[in-house]
């Protein structure tokens, strides 16, 4: 749908919504947490994205992929950023993202120009928020005032990310259960997976749904048959399971409505994707028929989910005072 949606949400809205209309207060994150200290930060992370998109029209969703999975295991504190060590396993590791996110060079990228203009300051909990906003809006999606302040991690939790971390090939009841541990409700669930209007995925994520759904013999009876053999005919059966294919099949590199479209037409290319329509009496098919007859109410529950998503901590710990 048209960019004409575009819209960016005030920090009163946010404000109020997230601190009770309160003043902020120590240890509380804040849209103007490096007013003085890092003025430019947002612009500087956009410029690198934008750079790198130039290259890889994929890295706007990658980076979305990393701050949601930063922040579903124990909170935003940039953890999925750490390598192995004597004393971390890293997340990197684990199951959900072994071999699968990405984007850790573009991170970098951002970390390195923001080391030159703003020593010391920026964490790379931080950088991973303002990238997914930023990834959205270049986009074409809506833009908010980024919550800042988190700190970073010292410490890894594999285990945490095997079992916290959504599935591709999940239940929506399990996914409810995992959103609703962190804190996020079905609305949020529904809109957080609309962010699958862009990127590609791995056939090895949705193979198991054109060939053998659920051990059947037979493909997933919910997808589309037109559909079906495409996908077939870029993910064969005994192929690598590496092979891309666009997560949204209707405009791929664009934030957009069209993913809630495409389920309502059996089209949803993950299984966790289509469970959300295709789920009998489900109370997210009419939050998809919501969000595909109305852009910007997907905007404007995406755009809450996301702030509601990067304020998960485990007991403010991942705040910083300064």
């Amino acid at each position: 749908m048209s960019s004409s949606y575009h819209f960016t949400v005030i920090a009163l809205l946010f404000c109020v919504f997230l601190l009770g209309g309160g003043s902020l207060c120590r240890g509380q994150l804040t849209p103007t947490f490096y007013n003085e200290t890092c003025p430019y930060v947002s612009s500087i992370v956009r410029g690198v994205i934008a750079e790198a998109l130039q290259c890889d029209p994929r890295i706007g969703a990658s980076l979305i992929r990393l701050h949601f999975h930063d922040c579903f295991v124990d909170g935003c504190d940039g953890s999925i950023l750490l390598n192995n060590s004597d004393t971390i396993e890293s997340e990197k590791e684990a199951a959900p993202n072994n071999n699968s996110v990405r984007g850790f060079g573009v991170v970098d990228d951002i970390k390195t120009a923001l080391e030159s203009a703003c020593p010391g300051i920026v964490s790379c909990a931080d950088i991973l928020a303002i990238a997914a906003e930023e990834s959205v809006s270049l986009a074409g999606g809506p833009s908010w005032k980024v919550l800042l302040g988190r700190r970073d991690g010292t410490t890894a939790n594999r285990t945490g990310a095997n079992v916290a971390l959504p599935g591709p090939f999940e239940t929506l009841d399990v996914l409810k259960s995992k959103f609703l541990d962190v804190g996020l409700n079905t609305t949020d669930l529904v809109a957080l997976s609309g962010a699958h209007t862009f990127g590609r995925a791995q056939c090895v994520s949705f193979r198991t749904r054109l060939y053998n759904f659920n051990g059947t013999g037979n493909p997933d009876p919910t997808l589309n048959s037109t559909y079906l053999q495409t996908l077939q005919g870029i993910c064969p059966e005994n192929g690598t399971g590496i092979e891309l294919t666009n997560l949204d099949l209707t405009t791929p590199d664009a934030f957009d409505s069209c993913y809630f479209s495409n389920l309502q037409s059996n089209k949803g290319l993950l299984q966790s994707d289509q469970e959300l329509f295709s789920t009998s009496g489900a109370d997210t098919v009419d939050i998809v028929n919501y969000f595909s007859a109305y852009q910007y109410a997907f905007f404007v529950s995406f755009v809450e989910a996301m702030i509601k998503m990067g304020n998960i901590s485990r007991v403010n710990r991942n705040r910083r005072t300064n």
